[in-house]
């Protein structure tokens, strides 16, 4: 099967869908929004080329192999309860058609952080269903050791005072290495968990908000077996985890790097500078832990915005100067940087792998065919 990874157009949002050699399918965050109904709208109807994009099961099940959240605010969990079957699979609805979850990857640390009385962390309904039904997995693993498809979750990260110590055989400490999808070993990728990190002490606690507790990490796509694409992942972890990401790598700095970012953020300052852009401007100053953690690109790299369109103003994310920062750090491997709303039409940003590395795919004449060497050398297209 073609190696591809597929980012789709959902705004300030994530939603990437990535295609393994072995045929699996891990899908990174959803912002499916519900305008994509209305025919007189014009967002892009990404559950539908998400449908298109996914096998069916031998009971006629469309499913994602694995699902990571990477921490739910309602623009990377936005559409959960409407296009996903939730609860035991044998309860699934032909009537409904929603997708299995096969196996969900999940950060615990992410909704103990969400504080219910403070208004920018609070959990949307599809973000208390995530939960609702990680808990529910849980449950039924530690009722009954449960691995069946449908009812599997990975819990990434270790939890406070010993509320992940039994769930060794579902558990991803952060440093870990893992290659394994529905209780299977898959030679065409690994991961590296980064983050998110326990916090120290109280007062570090207090800093780690819902977004600071993001899932971060890096998944080496493989083709014949050989890495040929580093993707790195950091949902909306903000400056002070990148200092703290590059503190604990420094002196691996090869864990942190890659052939492609997904810009953390949406491409905020804010993952790059504890400074406000809209009141300093160019005085805001960047945190350079912050940088060299997000600045290990390989050569060629690209770092993807699941964006807006990056516009010279105010507005962050996405931001003009994180942008400019990007493009600084891409300019010494001769990389690209691009925004995820800026190609034509409504489908999704696709880069494939093959043997050679990652490429951006683009169309010609409606014809879909892969051009260069590699990300550096190739035109946007989306396909």
């Amino acid at each position: 099967m073609a190696v591809k990874t597929s980012h789709f157009k959902v705004d300030n949002g994530d939603m990437t869908l990535i295609e393994l050699e072995s045929g699996r399918r891990i899908l990174a965050d959803i912002n499916i929004r519900c305008a994509a109904d209305d025919e007189d709208d014009d967002t892009p109807d990404v559950a539908k080329q998400l449908r298109k994009r996914l096998d069916r099961d031998d009971k006629d099940r469309l499913f994602v192999d694995a699902f990571l959240n990477t921490h739910p605010d309602a623009d990377h969990i936005r559409g959960l309860e409407k296009h996903f079957h939730l609860g035991d699979p044998s309860t699934w609805s032909k009537a409904d058609d929603k997708i299995i979850i096969r196996e969900m990857w999940s950060s615990p640390i992410v909704f103990r952080r969400a504080k219910a009385k403070d208004e920018d962390h609070v959990l949307c309904a599809d973000a208390e269903a995530w939960r609702d039904e990680a808990r529910r997995r849980v449950k039924k693993y530690r009722a009954d050791g449960s691995l069946a498809d449908g009812n599997r979750i990975v819990i990434l990260g270790e939890d406070v005072d010993g509320k992940t110590d039994d769930l060794g055989a579902i558990l991803v400490k952060v440093d870990e290495v893992f290659s394994k999808i529905c209780g299977q070993t898959d030679t065409s990728f690994e991961a590296r968990l980064l983050a998110p990190m326990p916090a120290a002490d109280d007062k570090e606690e207090d800093v780690l908000t819902k977004n600071n507790s993001s899932v971060i990490i890096r998944i080496d796509l493989k083709v014949s077996k050989a890495v040929k694409a580093r993707y790195l992942l950091g949902g909306d972890a903000e400056v002070a985890i990148w200092d703290r990401i590059w503190d604990r790598n420094a002196k691996t700095p090869e864990r942190l790097e890659y052939d492609v970012l997904i810009a953390p953020h949406h491409c905020s300052w804010h993952s790059l500078s504890y400074d406000s852009w809209s009141k300093l401007g160019e005085k805001a100053k960047v945190s350079q832990k912050a940088r060299n953690a997000l600045g290990q690109a390989l050569s060629g790299a690209l770092a993807v915005s699941s964006s807006k369109t990056v516009v010279d103003d105010e507005s962050d994310p996405p931001c003009i100067r994180a942008k400019r920062e990007y493009l600084d750090i891409l300019d010494d491997v001769k990389g690209e940087f691009k925004c995820v709303a800026d190609g034509p039409g409504d489908d999704p940003l696709v880069i494939e792998v093959t043997s050679a590395g990652p490429r951006l795919k683009r169309a010609v004449f409606g014809v879909s065919v892969a051009a260069g060497t590699g990300i550096g050398s190739q035109p946007l297209a989306h396909g």
